[in-house]
């Protein structure tokens, strides 16, 4: 679908017209770059390929600062392919806005969510301990229990909840409410959480 690049800012409250207050997520919504156009002739399908932010030119090696030289393009920090969108009219160089959303219609975002780092079974899987002190248990209020059979089947099963890193994986939200568009300041204000942490990079698709 037809989409753009930002980054999230962080969360506010917004107030309506009725008085209303509407918590909602601020997001920076590109300028993105068009560095490439995938038409169907030569790629087999049609799409948009967009750069957003700048990447410092010593962050690159050789061959990408070449790329970009020939493009007489700034390095972007994050690369995405938007595909269904409509290519004539788009040239390699053209920029697009935050123009591209209206206020009121729904939209999907995708992102990294926050990372926890390595957790224990409690928090990662809700397990709620070993019995409790009142069991004759003195230490085991936070531990996993048994993990599998002694004799047979002789092996831990693939997919055992145990612990482990937590968080830092492609969420994707839908149905996100555009509440307002600022593009003099490339923002819009999306009803709602967003995944991710603040200033990491989102996609957000109509």
């Amino acid at each position: 679908m037809p989409g753009l690049l930002g980054k999230k800012l962080g969360m506010t409250s917004y107030y309506t017209n009725d008085g209303i207050v509407v918590p909602v997520t601020v997001i920076e919504v590109g300028p993105c770059r068009i560095l490439e156009i995938k038409t169907k002739d030569k790629h087999g399908y049609e799409a948009l390929k967009l750069g957003f932010g700048i990447r410092k030119a010593k962050h690159l090696n050789k061959a990408q600062l070449a790329v970009y030289e020939t493009l007489k393009l700034d390095a972007p920090r994050v690369i995405k392919e938007f595909r269904n969108f409509d290519i004539n009219g788009f040239n390699v160089g053209d920029t697009l806005t935050v123009d591209l959303f209206k206020e009121g219609e729904k939209i999907k975002v995708t992102a990294k969510s926050k990372g926890k780092g390595f957790q224990g079974v409690m928090k990662r899987h809700n397990f709620g301990g070993v019995g409790g002190r009142t069991h004759g248990q003195s230490d085991r209020e936070r531990a996993p229990g048994s993990i599998g059979a002694s004799s047979y089947p002789s092996r831990v099963f693939k997919g055992q909840r145990m612990a482990g890193r937590m968080g830092f994986e492609q969420v994707t939200v839908r149905n996100l409410k555009v509440v307002k568009v600022v593009p003099e300041k490339n923002v819009i204000l999306v009803k709602g959480a967003v995944p991710g942490a603040i200033n990491s990079f989102v996609e957000i698709n109509k």
